[in-house]
């Protein structure tokens, strides 16, 4: 098996290259025994590149990318370059793990509603979108009720995470941005009522906006949930179990293997 993997990897094979010692860090060696392989469902990991590409002819396609957004009308030739480059968009995700706000200035592309729903389907080969709110449609009566006779300390801590950032743009709130790991931000209008409609809906990750001017708070979570399978990024610990219900319910990614946690709020559902 190691003579194969290494045959394959000298044959320029994605999954062998990244999973070689040679790619791991140097500084501590144990960190080169951490393979990187699809962790929620993936089915299109870590792609080749399309036949006749190279890294540099795809890095030439990715600047084309930039050049074609500043022209207008264009999302269709932009969708089609976005597609061929995707293989060289994975492996970058996956060999250098880049910070969110530098991987955006190469993709701005990527961080849309129409990119992030074609790179998910790449990805997991389910639509994004479609399938979190037909499920979540299909859940949210249950939900409401469960949430609401949630009493105690679960019940606090929900009604907590679901208060909504008010408008106000002091140094406290953009302290309290930028030290946000992942999240939805919620902007209120002045005087608004919990029960408006906010001015704006934002997803923040690594304490940068990831995406602006979003519709609706399912969309925003939707559309988060996205961008961690396309910039493979682990789910925030105090949210894991949130996810793992985007995932595995609303979306039936390795929906058969359920933490206890989230298996208990399925029977609730399903009750």
């Amino acid at each position: 098996m190691a003579n194969l993997r290494t045959k394959l990897r000298g044959l320029g094979c994605a999954d062998m290259t990244i999973n070689s010692l040679k790619n791991k860090s140097s500084d501590n060696r144990r960190a080169a025994f951490n393979v990187e392989k699809p962790k929620r469902a993936e089915v299109n990991y870590c792609p080749q590149h399309p036949k006749g590409e190279t890294v540099e002819s795809l890095e030439k396609e990715r600047a084309a990318i930039l050049s074609e957004m500043t022209k207008r009308n264009n999302n269709s030739v932009v969708s089609e370059k976005m597609e061929n480059t995707f293989s060289y968009r994975r492996q970058e995700v996956l060999q250098g793990q880049p910070m969110v706000a530098h991987f955006k200035s190469r993709w701005p592309a990527l961080f849309t509603e129409r990119e992030i729903d074609k790179e998910f389907l790449q990805i997991t080969t389910k639509p994004l979108l479609s399938t979190f709110f037909a499920e979540l449609d299909q859940y949210t009566p249950r939900l409401i009720e469960v949430f609401r006779g949630k009493g105690g300390t679960t019940g606090k801590k929900i009604r907590g995470h679901m208060l909504a950032i008010s408008k106000n743009t002091d140094s406290k709130t953009n302290s309290c941005m930028e030290q946000t790991v992942m999240g939805v931000y919620v902007i209120q209008k002045e005087g608004a009522e919990p029960e408006d409609e906010p001015e704006d809906i934002d997803v923040l990750i690594e304490g940068a906006e990831a995406l602006t001017g979003l519709g609706n708070i399912a969309q925003a979570c939707a559309l988060l949930f996205g961008l961690i399978y396309c910039l493979n990024l682990s789910y925030p610990p105090e949210l894991k179990s949130t996810f793992e219900v985007f995932q595995k319910l609303l979306l039936n990614l390795d929906g058969q293997r359920l933490s206890s946690k989230v298996q208990f709020l399925k029977n609730k559902l399903m009750g």
